[in-house]
C-alpha cells in the first residue's frame, strides 16, 4: 500500500484532545497493521479502524489545533504502530460489562434481569468519584432515595402505546437485553451494541431499540461517551405519549450535585437552574456540583440530526437531567399542543447524544467548546 497522506483542518476554534474519523476507499485489510504518523512532530498515533461501505473509517484523537490550523498525518508502512493506553471491556458477574480508560474504570454496563431496563453505572469523573447517583444501584450512607427508576444512565418512557416504560412501580414494562451486535476496546475507543426488546406490564413487545455506546480514550480530566439509540416499530405503530415522565437521554447526577446542596444546571442559552432550563430548548444542558471536596459536572449534547433539536429538558434542582423531545403539552403550557409522535409500523427513530464529564462547572469545563467540537470536528481530507 502506497503511503496516504491524511490533512485535518480546524474551524474557527482552536480545539484539544478531539475525536476525529476519515472515511478512505481502502479496503481495511490494507490499513490494518499500519502507523499512523503525525508529520509535524513525526511521532505514531494510536488510531481504529473499521469497515465503512467498500472503504474504511479511521479513528483517532486530534491533541490540539488552533483556530484554522491544518494538522497532516501519513499513513505508512515505514513506522511501528503506536501503542499506548487503551479503552478496556470485560465481562463481569451478574450481567455487566466493565469499561476501563488506561487501566481506570469508567463505567460498567448493566442489562440483566436485576434491572428493569439497560443502564450505564457508576460514571467517574476526573477526580475519581461518581458524577452520578447511587442508588438504587448501590446503597451509599446519606443518598437520596426518592424515584427508584433514577438509574445513573438510562433510556426510558413513561407513555408507549400507553405502557409505562419510565417507572418501576407495579404493572411498568421493562426494556430486556436480547443480545450484542458487537462490542470490544481499543486505543481510541471502547463500543457496545446491543439489541433490547419494550414489553409491558403483560410482556406484550411494544417495539426494538438498538443501543450503541461508544467510550473515548481522553485525558483522565475528561471523559466523552457517545449514546445512540434507534427504535424500530417491529410490532406495528408506536405512539410515544405527550408526558414529562421520560427521556432519551437520562441522567440522575449524585446526590451532592443537587441545586439544593449548592449545585448548578446550565444550558446553552445561559439559562440557570430549574427556573430556567425547565421545558426550554437547548442545544445542551450541564449538572455540576462539588462531589468529596471537587467541583465536577456532566453535559449531555443533542445532536442536530435528533427529531425536534435542539430538544427540550426535563431538569430539575433535585438532580435529574433527561432530554425529552415529546412533552410539549407540559413544556408549553397553555398553548394547546400535543407533543406525541407516531413511528409507523416498519420504520425507525434514530437519536444521537453525547455525555461529557469534566472538571469544573459548564464555564470551567469548557462545555460549549466541547459541544461545537463534537457537532462540527476537524473536517479531514485524504490523498494519496
Amino acid at each position: 500500500m502506497a503511503d496516504t497522506k491524511i490533512v485535518v483542518t480546524a474551524k474557527q476554534r482552536g480545539t484539544a484532545f478531539c475525536p476525529v474519523r476519515a472515511e478512505l476507499s481502502l479496503p481495511i485489510e490494507e490499513v490494518e497493521g499500519k502507523a499512523l504518523v503525525d508529520e509535524q512532530g513525526g511521532l505514531a498515533v494510536p488510531f481504529q479502524v473499521e469497515r465503512s461501505g467498500e472503504g474504511c473509517r479511521l479513528h483517532w484523537i486530534l491533541d490540539s489545533a488552533a483556530a484554522g490550523q491544518a494538522r497532516s498525518y501519513l499513513l505508512t508502512n515505514s513506522r511501528a504502530p503506536a501503542e499506548g493506553s487503551l479503552v478496556d471491556l470485560s465481562e463481569r458477574e451478574g450481567c455487566k460489562i466493565e469499561v476501563r480508560i488506561g487501566g481506570e474504570l469508567f463505567t460498567r454496563y448493566f442489562y440483566g434481569e436485576e434491572v428493569p431496563r439497560p443502564v450505564l453505572y457508576p460514571l467517574i469523573g476526573p477526580f475519581g468519584h461518581g458524577v452520578t447517583r447511587a442508588y438504587p444501584m448501590e446503597q451509599v450512607e446519606g443518598d437520596h432515595t426518592d424515584h427508584v427508576h433514577h438509574r445513573s444512565l438510562w433510556v426510558g418512557w413513561g407513555d408507549v402505546n400507553g405502557s409505562d416504560n419510565w417507572s418501576e412501580e407495579k404493572g411498568s414494562g421493562r426494556v430486556v437485553h436480547r443480545g450484542f451486535e458487537g462490542r470490544g476496546g481499543g486505543p481510541v475507543f471502547g463500543w457496545i451494541a446491543s439489541r433490547n426488546d419494550w414489553l409491558d406490564a403483560d410482556g406484550t413487545k411494544l417495539m426494538e431499540d438498538r443501543l450503541t455506546c461508544r467510550f473515548y480514550n481522553l485525558p483522565a480530566g475528561m471523559r466523552l461517551l457517545e449514546f445512540e439509540v434507534t427504535f424500530s416499530a417491529t410490532e406495528g405503530d408506536v405512539r410515544f405519549g405527550d408526558t414529562k415522565e421520560g427521556g432519551i437521554c437520562c441522567v440522575r447526577v449524585a446526590y451532592p450535585m443537587e441545586v439544593d446542596l449548592g449545585g448548578r444546571i446550565e444550558n446553552a442559552f445561559g439559562g440557570v437552574n430549574e427556573e430556567e432550563t425547565w421545558g426550554k430548548r437547548a442545544q445542551w444542558c450541564d449538572y455540576s456540583g462539588v462531589v468529596e471536596g471537587h467541583r465536577v459536572g456532566i453535559a449531555v449534547f443533542d445532536h442536530p440530526s435528533n427529531l425536534r433539536h435542539p430538544t427540550y429538558w426535563h431538569v430539575r434542582n433535585y438532580g435529574l437531567m433527561t432530554a425529552n423531545p415529546f412533552a410539549l403539552s407540559h413544556f408549553l403550557a397553555g398553548q394547546k399542543v400535543d407533543g406525541s409522535y407516531t413511528l409507523p409500523a416498519g420504520e425507525s427513530l434514530a437519536f444521537r447524544y453525547a455525555v461529557y464529564v469534566h472538571a469544573g462547572d459548564a464555564t470551567e469545563g469548557g462545555v460549549k467548546g466541547r459541544y461545537l467540537d463534537w457537532v462540527y470536528p476537524p473536517e479531514p481530507g485524504a490523498s494519496k
